[in-house]
């Protein structure tokens, strides 16, 4: 049997139909045979951060069990994102169809060139953290030994306006 591990992926789009996106991203992982979707949160209107001069992004996160390596399941991301339409070389934190990012593998700790885990602006982040708190506000973030809803409760909500969708 092969060992399963525990993702956490968060999910966002802010061009063309930002909620439609993101439920087509959730369905197909869900039909990837090595992964099994077993936590979805809300669905929420957030604020952009970073790059601001865009629009409003919809973001979500999903948990998963998942036979994929993190490497292997970053290539499934990658993938998934352009078949929605995103250019790999898209400015960085600017508009997208599709944002798939690998937040947490199981409790790993890892820095690769083209992975870094736990991710590395997560606990920064209301638009990821308040979905993972849907799912699982209790978890530990690995590296800094706080559960994920302590991390949320800690963030200023200035600049970072997180909306539930209805």
């Amino acid at each position: 049997m092969v060992k399963t591990h525990l993702a956490y992926v968060s999910v966002g789009s802010n061009l063309g139909d930002k909620l439609e996106n993101c439920r087509r991203a959730i369905a197909e992982l869900k039909a990837i045979a090595e992964i099994r979707i077993t936590g979805q949160s809300r669905f929420y209107q957030t604020e952009p951060v970073d790059f601001t001069a865009q629009g409003w992004f919809v973001n979500g996160a999903v948990r998963m069990e998942t036979g994929l390596s993190p490497v292997e399941l970053l290539d499934q991301l990658l993938m998934i994102q352009r078949e929605a339409g995103r250019p790999p070389d898209g400015p960085r934190f600017g508009p997208r169809v599709l944002d798939l990012d690998l937040l947490m593998y199981d409790d790993w700790v890892l820095e690769e060139p083209r992975l870094t885990l736990p991710h590395p602006r997560m606990h920064r982040r209301r638009f990821v953290l308040q979905p993972m708190c849907d799912i699982d506000p209790c978890i530990i973030h690995p590296t800094i030994g706080k559960d994920i809803q302590k991390l949320l409760s800690e963030l200023s909500e200035h600049g970072q306006q997180v909306v539930e969708l209805r």
